[in-house]
């Protein structure tokens, strides 16, 4: 258990610095989204690299891990961040309205993000759904800290998930939905198989290899925030969300980790999330929310997958007016949240 200070809070707002910060944040709805701006241009650079490697005859191996170790390590995790932020929110404004495609269409491929599909899935399934039954991406009916039950998880949306969100949509009558997740995806992989005839290697360098591994990264951070799920209200954000506070990764990505706020309010701005946090956390309190200091979804995962209790424990914050827990306690209490849930909300018999 612990009760740190939350250093999210000592984040600076967002600020134009230069002449050309203050011409790029007249472009935009929100001046606070001015580092999507920084960001865009980084990704663009890195996308050209990608291009540079279909050029790069047979050294594109050679280079794979390098190119690699710029995408994943440098720009990945903030890519993904600002795609789901732009996503609940415009980035550009009416005038520049065109721009707002850059993202999921001329940057997102190169990222491992197939245009339309993570806002297909994110805004027009997974939010409306939360986490219940319906969700496609739903952790409900999982052993939430067995790593075959994880394994099944991922395997079944890298196999037909986006078939089965073409369904969802479709049984919905969502047509637009439906319209804008085709256009992405076939769009995509018609590129990818002329490419592929062009020049295998670095199609699978730059494009296939990427979608692979960005989906399974996604559905590790999902499987974290919906992993501790309370069988009796598994509707409420507080009850079926996590929040990680004070963390590197809240720094770097957008205060991504203030998930049950998130769902709450999806169209809170991310620069409110760590003090709407501490403003509000009688309420996290009441709720018995979990909420873990120090650590971010990915090491929450990790730590689930290894059976590692006492860690998640050492981490969880004591919130006020919620049951005070020695550290058995805690751990029951999160053992009691990973449970697979049926689809009436009553937990399974293990």
């Amino acid at each position: 258990m612990t009760t740190s200070l939350n250093a999210d809070l000592s984040q600076p707002l967002p600020q134009p610095q230069t002449a050309f910060d203050r011409r790029l944040a007249g472009m935009i709805l929100d001046p606070r989204d001015l580092p999507f701006l920084h960001l865009i241009l980084g990704c663009l650079a890195v996308a050209t690299l990608g291009v540079g490697l279909f050029f790069s005859g047979p050294w594109v191996w050679y280079l794979a891990p390098l190119y690699w170790a710029v995408v994943f390590l440098g720009f990945e995790d903030r890519f993904i961040l600002m795609l789901h932020c732009t996503s609940h929110r415009q980035l550009f404004r009416p005038e520049h309205r065109r721009l707002n495609h850059v993202i999921p269409w001329v940057i997102g491929p190169f990222f491992g993000e197939t245009p339309e599909t993570y806002f297909v899935h994110h805004m027009g399934m997974h939010h409306p759904e939360n986490n219940l039954a319906d969700d496609l991406s739903s952790t409900m009916r999982y052993r939430r800290d067995r790593l075959s039950h994880w394994l099944h998880y991922l395997f079944s949306f890298l196999s037909v998930g986006p078939a089965l969100l073409a369904v969802y949509h479709w049984r919905k009558h969502n047509k637009k939905m439906l319209q804008r997740m085709l256009a992405g995806e076939l769009s995509f992989y018609a590129v990818v198989a002329v490419l592929l005839a062009i020049n295998w290697q670095a199609t699978l360098v730059v494009f296939v290899i990427p979608v692979l591994l960005v989906r399974t990264l996604m559905m590790a951070g999902n499987w974290a925030q919906h992993a501790f799920v309370d069988a009796s209200d598994p509707a409420n954000p507080y009850k079926n969300s996590l929040t990680c506070i004070n963390t590197r990764y809240n720094r770097r990505c957008f205060n991504d980790g203030y998930h049950i706020h998130h769902h709450v309010k999806p169209r809170c701005h991310w620069t409110e999330y760590p003090t709407e946090f501490e403003s509000n956390k009688d309420e996290y309190g009441r709720q018995d929310a979990i909420v873990f200091d120090g650590i971010d979804f990915f090491q929450v995962w990790a730590l689930l997958m290894a059976g590692q209790w006492k860690s998640l424990a050492k981490r969880f914050v004591q919130l006020p007016g919620a049951p005070v827990r020695d550290e058995a306690a805690i751990i029951a209490f999160l053992q009691s949240r990973v449970a697979p849930i049926a689809p009436s909300g009553s937990a399974v018999a293990q």
